[in-house]
Parts: structure tokens; C-alpha cells; sequence
């Protein structure tokens, strides 16, 4: 396999580059190659010469050149004799370094890195005995964005889905009342809005990442229910009112909750989007998020408010809601066919008598539903204490959930399944946990190393690690010299770079020590590194983070001015901050919000209930996502943040309209608020489960992750919104009776009302009032 990835060749115009060119390069000019390459060649020598004194030790063995070389990141597996003499190994890893210097060298290593992993496929194939995992530095950001070109197709059906559904939930059976092109031009505002946000994120240089699928799903969430919510004001109003004043009316009742929740929504991901957020995608997709939060609440205002305007002057003259034709009188109908009636039923206001109070929109099934069946079935004292227990049941389960929360370590969680991200990550964990990979100590600071003081400063920061370092190693070979190591700087530095060129042990290190040139030929050492290994618990992978962050810590406060690095901390830093950070900025958000809210709503208690609801979600929200095996990592937290804006999206117009009530009882005043909001709420719902419903069945655990966190969020509020809430303000003080406003009896209001009919037929009522 090493031979035949050492032959591989990328073809340019006039020149094949083979592993060779593009390498980097020992001091013999040579490739620099894993050591465990060198003790496979030693151990078929000495096969070949039948020589059996050979013997390989774990972690750390010695080559016939006399080099002491660390093997713990290259060997898997490992079944050990006495004095850690290797008996087996059950993986084996291979790593090949190339040269990063220009565009055309990237160029050219980018394209060897594709060859790589078709050629170890194809090796793959003719020798299935031994299963190979190829990964490059690429690997990850293809298999990442992968999951955007997998779920191209499920997010066209999910897009059918819910245009299907939004129709017909704006749909009636009396053909001029209904709004199917309003559900329409509501899914067509959100979509408007996101497309708006992702223009302008590409125009400004914004890279795409596949936590933008998320995005669509935020704002169906809240696009949706504003769109619904002036739907259901416009049902409210009357139809004798002119549509100036039907449209005034709308904004007056929806707008204001809207603009609040809107504004809520871009504190809490505009919070995410500054420069508190150290996750790049999560700032990202917070900054996207608020982009278009706020273009939805402008074309809500604009492009959706005109086109109610339009259905609106299409009502008023009775023209089809679809069609936009005129529709004919009944009579005129009885001479049709019985299709063509049905396709054009519609009442008319002279229909209804005049004592008659009945309104026009009860036909629609979910405002039928809920105001004749589901209000009065929730109120009911029969059913209240079965829905408190299910409530108690609720609280239990979440609790032994939340108990149970881990943080998200799995590097598989954010990429595509069935890709070599996964494969190769799974191998390594099971094979390679023992030890940490080699960590890079880079010191990037001219320092006196010829001075013995700061020789011991720079191994008290490595103490306590297995080292395999050039400094150390460079410091024996001059002890074994008998050489005192505090030797003049000029003394010092061509000892330093002689030891190098000649000595064997130093061979492999010749890259680890910069040098630099002053006047008068004298060299100076400008930056230098070693190498640190630190022995890590298999099921323990925190240690690694504990490590990291420890490390960190020591390049701020030492002496010697160091970094620490190696590929593996871009995914330790993604799992060590991915909860962290963005529960820090959720409970900032919430602060927030609740100083904000408190200066906005009409009523103290308004606030209260809201908390509760949102703190009741969110308990529960985290405890199922445990029990459905969901970690906290970047994405489940992410949602997590939505989730309180969704919550309070959906309960903040019922416990408003609650709250504020009076004169009335509380099942009265419960009643009233699902009758109001209820129908908007449950149109959004089902459009929102409609759409998440195709995204379970992608084929990546980034998606998988999305879709229950999203899922159990909408599933939960729902439960909140027409079980939990409409049941427990029935019977929890402060009671209506009290809050009753006294009327002084000396202010009486005496109302007028006269009925004019003008030449149409079009009832004008015009109320005087005298007081």
C-alpha cells in the first residue's frame, strides 16, 4: 500500500508530480515518512535474513540507526508481551505530509489528496482481508457539505409538502371567503426572505456551511404564524367595513405581537451573531438567521399586506378566490350544474337575517373545530385532571432525561452517514484512544537558548507528558558528550546546527528549528518545536479537552511564548465551546428578553406565565432530546436558542389575550384565546410538521440531529399551547372576579345606533355615542 501511494501521479500540463515533488522534505532531501514505515522495512529485513532478535516495543522502540521513535498514534490494537514487546497490532496508521507553499503546490496536493483515497479504494478491493479507511485534510469540509447535495431532494419534497398544506389551510368550502392564494403568498414571503438573506450573504463574501438547512425551518416557523395570525384578524373583522378598514384592523390586531416577537428574534440570534459567539458556523448561521428575520417582517409588511389588501377587494365584490371571477346569486346558480354550484358556493350577506349575529368564516373546518368541540372538551372538569397527570408524566420523563445530558464528543454528529469522515473516525476512536495524537509545542520567539534557565523553563511547561522532543533529545546527546549545556549564544547555535547535520538521532527533527542570519555570519534561532504525547483513557475523551484547555492556559502565562497545536484540536475546540458558548449567550439572550418584554406587554403576570412556559419547554425539550440519544453539541443547542423564540412565537398571543381579559370568568376568557389564536397556531404547526417530516429522512446525522430537536420543540409548544395552558389558567389564580373594573353609576353611556341601507343593499351601521 506505502508503495503503491508513493507512485501516485498528478498529471499537469508538461510535468506528473508524484508524492516525491510535493513532500515535504527531510534534511537528506528525502520524504519525510511515518517511523512505523522504517519498523515495518526493518521487520521484513530481518524476516528475509531470518533474524529473530528483532523486536518492536509499545509506545516507544528503537531502530537499528539508533533512533528512539514514538509508535502509540501508529499502532491500534496493541496486544503487549513483558517489557512492552509488541506480540500484535490490530490497525495500523499511515501518514503522508505535503508541502502547503503556493497556489499551484495547494493545487496540486488537493488533487493527490483525491488520487489518494480512489487509489486506497481500489487496493481496498483487491485485498479485502484488511479493511482501510482513507481520510485527508479535505475530508471533512466534503463530507460536511455533502449533506447539503443529500438533502437537495428531500427539501423538494418538503417544499411540496407544506405549499400543499398551506393551501388547503387557507382553504374553505365557500369559494369567495376562501384564501388559498393567501397561503400560498405566505410560504412565498418566507421563501422570499431566505432567498433575500442568502443573496446577501454570498454578495458580501459569507461562506455557506450546511447549518444554513436549519435556516428555512426558523423562518417557517416564525414566517408562517404571522402570516396566519393576520389571517385569523382578518376573519374578526367585519365584512360590512370597507377594506381600508378590515386591513387597518388586521394590523392593529396582529402586527404589534409580531413586532415583538420579531424583535425578540433578532436579539437572541444577533447576540449569536456578534463577536461573543467563537464558533465561525454558529456566528454564521445567527447573522444569516437575523438577515432574514428581518426582511420576513418587512415583506409581511409590504408584500403580504398588499396581497390581503388584494384578496380583500376580491371578497368585497364576490369574486372567486381562485378564479377571481364574479360569483352569481343563488338563483342564478339553481339553474347550474351541481359541480359548477359546488365549485362556486358562496354566502351572501343578504343570506343572513338580520337578527342574526352568525359569522361568515365559522364554515372553516379549524375554526369550526375548535370553537364548537376542542374549547369546550379542554375546559371540561372531567377532563382537566387527566390532562394535569399527563402534564405530571411529562415533567417526570424530561427529568430523567435532562439527568442524563451529555455533551456532544462524536465528530460523525455534524457530517453526512456512510462517508470516511465517519468510517475513519470510528476506526480511530476504537483503535488509536489510548494515546493522544502528537501534539506540536511551537515556540515562536527568539529566546536565549544557550542559556540554561530558560532550558528549564521550557521543559517545566512539558513536565508530565511523554515527550518526544528535539530539545530534550538534543540536551542528552550533549550530556553524553560530557558538553555543558551553558555554553556562549555563537558556541551554542553551531553546535546546535552541526549536531543536527550529523547526528542520526536528529535526522528525522532537521525541520524543528528555524534559523536565522545576522550580521557579521552570526545565526541566531528564531523558532523551534517539540512534541508532546499525552497517555489518555480509552472512554475518556474529556481528558483530551482537560489537556487542550491546560495547555492554552500555560502559552499565556509562561515565560516562553508558545502555541500548541495539532489537526485534531479543530474538533476539540468545535465540542469544547459548542455548548458553552451558546448557552452563555441563551441566557444573556433571556435576560434580555425578559428586561425588554417587561417594559412592552400591558401586564406584569403576561411576563410570568411566559417564563414558565418557556423554562416548562425547555426542561422538557432537553430532557426527550436525551432520551432520543441527541447529545448538546453546535446544533442542538443552536436549536435550543430557537426554540425559546418559537415558544414564545406560539403562547405569548394566547396568555396575552388571557391576561388581559375581564368582567368574564377564567374558562371563559381560555376559551376566547384559542378561539382567537388557535386557528393560526395549529395552521403553523401543521405546516411546520409537514415540512421537518422529509428531513428524518436524510441521510446525515447533522439532519437527523435538526429534525428532533426541531420536532420535539414544535411537538412540545404545541402540547403547551392547547393542553397545558388552556387547562392550568382555568383554575390558577389571580381570579377575572376580582380584577372586575367598578363602573361609577353616575357615568352612564347611552348608544345610538341607526341602520342605514343605501341603494346596494350594503348595511351601514353608524354608531353615535352621547355620553
Amino acid at each position: 500500500l506505502h508503495s503503491a501511494v508513493t507512485r501516485i501521479q498528478v498529471q499537469r500540463p508538461g510535468f506528473n508530480y508524484t508524492f516525491a515533488h510535493i513532500c515535504i522534505l527531510n534534511n537528506d532531501k528525502t520524504c519525510i515518512v511515518d517511523d512505523i514505515v522504517h519498523v515495518l522495512e526493518e521487520l521484513k529485513a530481518a524476516r528475509s535474513s531470518n533474524r529473530t532478535n528483532f523486536a518492536i516495543t509499545y509506545p516507544i522502540t528503537h531502530l537499528k540507526d539508533g533512533r528512539e521513535v514514538y509508535n502509540g498514534h501508529q499502532l491500534g490494537g496493541v496486544t503487549v508481551h513483558s517489557k512492552d514487546r509488541v506480540k500484535s497490532a490490530e490497525a495500523i496508521q499511515l501518514t503522508y505530509y505535503l508541502q502547503a507553499i503556493n497556489s499551484l503546490n495547494d493545487m496540486v496536493a488537493e488533487k493527490w489528496e483525491s488520487i489518494f483515497c480512489d487509489t486506497v479504494e481500489l487496493f481496498q478491493k483487491s485485498n479485502r482481508k484488511v479493511k482501510m479507511y482513507p481520510f485527508t485534510s479535505s475530508s471533512l469540509k466534503e463530507d460536511f457539505q455533502k449533506t447539503s447535495r443529500v438533502s437537495e431532494r428531500y427539501l423538494i419534497t418538503s417544499l411540496v409538502l407544506v405549499v400543499t398544506l398551506a393551501i388547503l389551510c387557507c382553504s374553505m368550502q365557500d369559494c369567495v371567503r376562501s384564501k388559498p392564494w393567501l397561503g400560498l403568498l405566505g410560504l412565498l414571503t418566507v421563501t422570499l426572505a431566505t432567498l433575500t438573506a442568502a443573496g446577501i450573504i454570498n454578495l458580501t463574501g459569507g461562506k455557506y456551511n450546511s447549518t444554513f438547512l436549519g435556516i428555512p425551518f426558523v423562518m417557517l416557523g416564525h414566517g408562517l404564524y404571522g402570516t396566519f395570525e393576520m389571517l385569523s384578524s382578518w376573519r374578526k373583522t367585519r365584512e360590512d367595513q370597507h377594506v381600508k378598514e378590515r386591513t387597518a384592523a388586521v394590523f392593529a390586531d396582529s402586527m404589534l405581537s409580531f413586532s415583538l416577537t420579531t424583535a425578540m428574534y433578532l436579539v437572541t440570534f444577533g447576540i449569536g451573531a456578534s463577536p461573543f459567539t467563537n464558533i465561525e458556523a454558529a456566528r454564521i448561521f445567527c447573522c444569516n438567521s437575523c438577515i432574514a428575520i428581518f426582511f420576513n417582517y418587512l415583506y409581511v409588511l409590504s408584500f403580504y399586506g398588499s396581497s390581503l389588501v388584494f384578496t380583500g377587494y376580491i371578497e368585497n365584490n364576490y369574486q372567486h378566490s381562485i378564479f377571481c371571477r364574479k360569483v352569481p346569486k343563488p338563483e342564478v346558480l339553481q339553474e347550474k350544474p351541481a359541480w359548477y354550484r359546488f365549485l362556486l358556493t358562496a354566502k351572501f350577506s343578504e343570506d343572513t337575517a338580520d337578527s342574526e349575529e352568525a359569522n361568515t368564516y365559522e364554515s372553516h373546518l379549524l375554526v369550526w373545530f375548535l370553537k364548537r368541540y376542542y374549547c369546550d372538551w379542554i375546559t371540561n372538569t372531567y377532563v382537566k385532571p387527566f390532562v394535569v397527570l399527563f402534564y405530571l408524566v411529562y415533567i417526570s420523563f424530561a427529568l430523567m432525561g435532562y439527568l442524563q445530558v451529555s455533551e456532544g464528543s462524536d465528530l460523525s454528529n455534524i457530517v453526512a452517514t456512510a462517508t470516511r469522515t465517519i468510517e475513519y473516525t470510528t476506526a480511530q476512536q476504537k483503535y488509536f484512544s489510548n494515546y493522544s495524537p502528537v501534539i506540536g509545542f511551537y515556540i515562536y520567539e527568539s529566546i536565549e537558548y544557550w542559556n540554561t534557565s530558560v532550558q528549564e523553563d521550557v521543559l517545566e511547561y512539558t513536565k508530565g507528558f511523554v515527550r518526544i522532543s528535539w530539545f530534550e533529545s538534543y540536551l542528552n546527546y550533549l550530556r553524553k558528550l560530557n558538553i555543558s549545556t551553558g555554553l556562549p549564544k555563537k558556541n551554542f547555535t553551531d553546535m546546535l546546527r552541526n549536531s543536527f547535520l550529523k547526528a542520526p538521532q536528529f535526522a528525522h527533527f532537521s525541520e524543528d528549528i528555524i534559523f536565522s542570519k545576522k550580521y557579521n555570519n552570526e545565526v541566531d534561532v528564531v523558532a523551534s518545536r517539540m512534541f508532546l504525547v499525552a497517555k489518555t483513557m480509552e472512554t475518556k475523551r474529556e481528558e483530551l479537552y482537560d489537556l487542550l484547555e491546560t495547555l492554552r492556559k500555560l502559552s499565556l502565562t509562561s515565560k516562553v511564548k508558545f502555541i500548541v497545536f495539532n489537526p485534531s484540536f479543530v474538533y476539540m475546540d468545535r465540542y469544547a465551546s459548542s455548548v458553552g458558548a451558546p448557552l452563555q449567550n441563551s441566557c444573556i439572550s433571556a435576560l434580555f428578553l425578559l428586561f425588554f418584554s417587561a417594559f412592552l406587554v400591558a401586564d406584569s403576570l403576561i411576563n410570568v406565565w411566559l417564563t414558565l412556559t418557556v423554562a416548562s419547554v425547555e426542561f422538557g425539550v432537553i430532557g426527550f432530546m436525551t432520551l432520543w440519544k441527541v447529545e448538546l453539541d453546535c446544533i442542538s443547542v443552536l436549536c435550543l436558542i430557537y426554540g425559546i423564540n418559537y415558544t414564545i412565537d406560539n403562547c405569548a398571543p394566547l396568555l396575552s389575550t388571557f391576561v388581559l381579559g375581564k368582567e368574564f370568568t377564567r374558562t371563559k376568557w381560555v376559551k376566547n384565546a384559542l378561539e382567537v389564536h388557535g386557528v393560526a397556531i395549529l395552521q403553523s404547526y401543521l405546516c411546520y410538521i409537514v415540512g421537518l417530516i422529509p428531513l428524518a429522512a436524510v441521510p446525515s446525522n447533522l439532519t437527523r440531529t435538526l429534525f428532533r430537536c426541531l420536532f420535539l420543540i414544535a411537538l412540545v409548544t404545541f402540547f403547551h399551547c392547547f393542553a397545558i395552558l388552556p387547562v392550568i389558567l382555568t383554575f390558577l389564580p389571580p381570579s377575572k372576579k376580582k380584577r372586575k373594573e367598578k363602573k361609577n353609576p353616575e357615568n352612564r353611556e347611552e348608544i345610538e345606533c341607526v341602520e342605514m341601507v343605501d341603494m346596494d343593499s350594503t348595511r351601514v351601521v353608524d354608531q353615535i355615542t352621547t355620553v
